[in-house]
């Protein structure tokens, strides 16, 4: 088999409704047209409403779709696991909904001939989000600047970013160690800390880091709470700043 140029990772939690909109046949559809070999592993974190199945009968139909089913470990736990299987020259991990286009994908590769390890998008323009959500964003990158640092990078928590192979591996496994691996989680869990945690390792690990602006429309979803993940989003920031502080994040 052909190593693939790209690999795509897409994390999956009770995403039947999405899967129904076809997404996966969208993302087959742009990156059949390219002229590189890729893979697209859908990170299955214990689903329990039918979309495992559905994802189960697109691989068969699709071989450069593959199925990952792990134990419900939160998102940050189901794009680890896939980054640290994933074979591709670059891999960008992208959300389900995509409320960022696989279309997207051309802007952020290009950046890697300019001599960038970490490409990410970039939600310049929040198309539809309620102002609850811009006012939320804005407060939690002000306090992100001031607890954890990175201020030269605007939006952190879009999930759209490509590594190279060797980044992507260093940055994860490092992830993976800090986490102990991840631990089995009960409910939805996204947390605000784990793209800035990832940039920050990027960063501590000297590899160069692009911010690209990207399209993005807001997608309704009962997972989100303004009020409730702000609070959590203020927590992620204080336990990153004291995991830098203990010289977790040290290489």
């Amino acid at each position: 088999m052909t190593t693939p140029y790209l690999s795509v990772i897409v994390p999956s939690y009770d995403e039947m409704a999405n899967l129904r909109k076809g997404v996966l046949e969208r993302i087959k559809n742009f990156l059949e047209k390219q002229k590189f070999a890729y893979e697209v592993i859908v990170v299955d974190d214990g689903s329990k409403d039918g979309s495992i199945g559905f994802v189960e009968a697109f691989v068969k139909e699709n071989k450069h779709f593959s199925l990952m089913q792990n134990k419900h470990l939160g998102k940050a736990g189901a794009v680890t696991a896939g980054r640290l299987t994933a074979k591709g020259e670059y891999i960008l991990f992208t959300d389900m909904d995509q409320a960022t286009p696989i279309e997207e994908t051309a802007n952020l590769l290009k950046q890697f001939r300019n001599g960038f390890d970490v490409v990410i998008g970039s939600r310049t323009v929040r198309n539809g989000s309620p102002w609850s959500r811009k006012i939320v964003s804005m407060g939690l990158i002000i306090c992100r600047k001031f607890i954890v640092g990175l201020p030269e990078i605007r939006d952190t928590n879009c999930g759209f970013k490509m590594f190279s192979q060797k980044a992507c591996k260093d940055i994860f496994q490092k992830i993976y160690d800090i986490h102990h691996g991840f631990s089995q989680i009960s409910g939805s869990a996204v947390k605000a800390g784990f793209d800035v945690e990832l940039l920050l390792i990027a960063e501590k690990m000297g590899y160069k880091i692009k911010e690209v602006p990207v399209e993005w429309l807001y997608v309704e979803s009962r997972r989100v709470s303004p009020i409730w993940d702000s609070l959590d989003g203020f927590k992620e920031l204080l336990r990153i700043r004291l995991n830098d502080v203990s010289g977790k994040y040290s290489v």
